[in-house]
């Protein structure tokens, strides 16, 4: 399992938002970057980006922090957050980012999908962000009719092999992830699961780890203090 370190970014700073309500926002630093490098030193191989403002607004914002990010850390990255367009992904990957992660489109352009695991393989992943078991789009703004199951079988006749699942409603809460349906999706679909959303203590990692999460997604707990992640990726981080 790999612990992916977050860093949700509005207007160039790294924030939180509790259940994806931009009204809501607590900011943790001016500077992603160094936040970057701060969770690279303590272990990290892996760290999870999120353009919040691009998610809304179905545009990429922070390409010049996600740059600077880059510059300042020697482990890959994973982004996602208003990516609608092959174009948008090869700007992504053109500035070095490892994987990306398409959201809106799987539902809306399930073609763009298909396209971009075509052209890119293994570097794109999609992010499925449900709530009460259907998909939410455009920055968890509008629910569709489509259930995160469902949705993971066709990804995966894309050829889509890495999905981040959220529950919404557990997300920022400090309450622990959707363990119940995180491994319904593992078993039922086969896919790589990186499981997140309400991830707070060490038992939430000792869970996701029974079911065989692919990954798993820590926000605000390291943000908060009450996870060190250094301390997780030693105990809990299998390579």
């Amino acid at each position: 399992m790999i612990i992916f370190p977050a860093i949700d970014i509005i207007d160039g700073k790294c924030v939180r938002l509790k259940q994806g309500k931009f009204d809501d926002v607590t900011v943790f630093s001016d500077k992603p970057s160094l936040i970057a490098r701060q969770w690279e030193d303590a272990g990290a191989s892996f760290l999870h980006i999120v353009d919040l403002d691009g998610a809304k607004e179905g545009s990429s914002f922070n390409n010049g922090c996600i740059k600077e990010i880059l510059g300042e850390i020697n482990i890959p990255i994973q982004v996602g957050g208003g990516i609608r367009s092959i174009n948008d992904i090869k700007e992504k990957i053109n500035l070095g980012v490892s994987r990306v992660i398409l959201g809106t489109a799987a539902i809306k352009e399930p073609g763009l999908v298909k396209e971009a695991s075509r052209l890119f393989g293994d570097k794109i992943a999609v992010g499925i962000d449900a709530k009460n078991g259907y998909v939410a789009i455009n920055g968890w703004q509008e629910i569709s009719g489509k259930t995160a199951v469902d949705l993971c079988f066709e990804l995966k006749g894309m050829g889509i092999k890495t999905v981040i699942y959220t529950d919404i409603s557990k997300d920022g809460m400090m309450q622990g992830p959707n363990i119940e349906t995180t491994k319904e999706l593992i078993e039922k679909s086969g896919l790589n699961i990186i499981a997140s959303g309400g991830i707070s203590s060490y038992n939430d990692l000792v869970n996701v780890s029974k079911i065989n999460a692919y990954g798993a997604i820590i926000g605000k707990a390291l943000y908060e203090g009450s996870i060190d992640l250094k301390k997780a990726i030693l105990d809990y981080e299998v390579n």
